[in-house]
Order: C-alpha cells, then sequence, then structure tokens
C-alpha cells in the first residue's frame, strides 16, 4: 500500500510539473538573414531555458515588411521579444508589453561613402544609391527624417544587413549607406557623413500573456547574466557584457517614429 502511495505521488508531481512547463517564442527583429539570427541567438534561448525550466524557442521573420505586418497583428509569435527601441516602445502602448531588461549603451546611426567619394553633405546624395534595411527598420526611418520631401530623396537600396550594407558601399555598388555606428567605426575606408541622435539599445519585454513569474525569472536571469559561469558564456556568444535593467519608460516616446508608417 505504501509504495502504492509513493509512487501515486511522484507520478502527480510529474505530471504537476509538466503541465507547468510551457514553450515560449522569442522573436529578435530581422537584422540578419533568418539561419544565421536564429543560429546568433540560440545561445540565449537556451540560457533562458534553463533559467527559466521553461522551453524558449527563437522565431524569426524575412524582413522588416513582415515582421512589421506580423506586430500589428499582435502575432502568437510575439512571446518574448528582442527589439529596437521603437518597436519595443510600439508594443508597450500598443499591446501592454512589459519591458524585462535591456543590451548596455545606446544606439546611433550614421551615413557612410567610401572615403574617397567626397561626399560631405546629406544634400549631395540625392538620387544617388544608399544602402538600408527595409522599412520600418530604425536606419530606414532615419533616413525618412533626413529626407522628409519625397520629391528630393535618394535611391534606396534595400540590403539584408548593415554589414552587407557597408560592403556594397566600399565595393562601389551603392553611393552610401546608413549603418549602426559602432559597426560603422570597425571598417576601414570608410567617410562618415552624419550621425543621427542615439537611442536606447535592444529592449527585451515580455507579452501580456506570459505569466508574472515567467517575466520575473527571465528579468533576473538577464540582469544578473554576467555573474554566474553560464550567463558569461552566453554573454561572450552574443558580444555583449551585460544586460542593463530597464522598464517601460526607458523607451517612452520611441514609438512615434512609426507614426507615418501604414498600420501605426
Amino acid at each position: 500500500m505504501l509504495n502504492r502511495l509513493v509512487s501515486f505521488f511522484i507520478t502527480f508531481i510529474l505530471c504537476a510539473t509538466s503541465s507547468h512547463a510551457a514553450e515560449y517564442k522569442l522573436a529578435i527583429q530581422p537584422i540578419l538573414p533568418q539561419a544565421e539570427l536564429k543560429s546568433s541567438y540560440q545561445p540565449l534561448a537556451d540560457y533562458l531555458s534553463k533559467a527559466t525550466g521553461h522551453t524558449i524557442t527563437i522565431s524569426t521573420h524575412r524582413t522588416f515588411i513582415t515582421y512589421w505586418s506580423d506586430m500589428r497583428k499582435n502575432d502568437k509569435g510575439f512571446d518574448l521579444v528582442l527589439d529596437a527601441a521603437h518597436f519595443t516602445d510600439y508594443r508597450v502602448q500598443k499591446a501592454g508589453y512589459t519591458v524585462l531588461a535591456k543590451f548596455p549603451d545606446t544606439v546611433s546611426f550614421s551615413i557612410v561613402t567610401k572615403d574617397d567619394s567626397f561626399i560631405l553633405d546629406t544634400s549631395e546624395l540625392l538620387s544617388k544609391r544608399i544602402a538600408t534595411l527595409p522599412s520600418p527598420s530604425l536606419g530606414a526611418l532615419r533616413l525618412e527624417e533626413i529626407f522628409p520631401n519625397p520629391m528630393r530623396i535618394p535611391n534606396y537600396i534595400w540590403e539584408i544587413n548593415s554589414a552587407a550594407a557597408i560592403e556594397s558601399v566600399l565595393s562601389g555598388k551603392n553611393d552610401a549607406a546608413i549603418v549602426p555606428t559602432r559597426l560603422a567605426s570597425s571598417y576601414e575606408g570608410l567617410n562618415i557623413v552624419m550621425e543621427t541622435e542615439p537611442v536606447p539599445h535592444m529592449g527585451f519585454s515580455a507579452s501580456p500573456d506570459v505569466p508574472t513569474d515567467v517575466a520575473n525569472k527571465i528579468r533576473d536571469a538577464l540582469v544578473n547574466a554576467n555573474t554566474t559561469p553560464e550567463g558569461k558564456e552566453m554573454l561572450s556568444l552574443l558580444k555583449v557584457n551585460k544586460f542593463d535593467p530597464a522598464d517601460n519608460e526607458t523607451y517612452a516616446g520611441y514609438a512615434q517614429l512609426l507614426k507615418a508608417n501604414y498600420g501605426y
């Protein structure tokens, strides 16, 4: 009889634990081709899975166009998101997401040309070929701010990521590109024509469908990652030194950058 009771108790505990385990999809803005993006951020998903006891999987999108479309439909692929400032604030304002943490520091974009092109001002780029990720990526939105007159704009050329945009300038395929300033500074042979105002780096946010206790575990795992061997390994693979604490106020107002986009 005792053995039966013990067996029943163990079975109950296992079933209860299994019933509470869940799968959450982590969406990341499409700054890289899908396969490369998934590979690059899989260490983050693995780390959070171990820290929370739940299964965290990477959700990717092919372009910013499909990404924005799914975002506006409140797509179920957005349980957790690591995203740029304007998208992060958009979800907070429109869908009740909660910001848990962020990459450290800020991000600005620079318009760059080949250093022998002698283009010194943005006005000289009218009708020139300028590489960018598709709108509503942050770089593309910054271009729309710089060139608000649709009759006086460069010829926008979509590239698959910022590194490809830079290479297209260095090879002579395009006349200029708008890319993260930090990335631009790592290349030789570029001239920075202008730099945009910085915004907070990418934020990690949770959907209101994610239980509070799970969100709190994720927050703690992120902000304390630089204090554990497992966390330090994950951060090293992501090429960041830590996650900073952040909340909804950190990104307040940046959704305004999307106001001119269809569906806002």
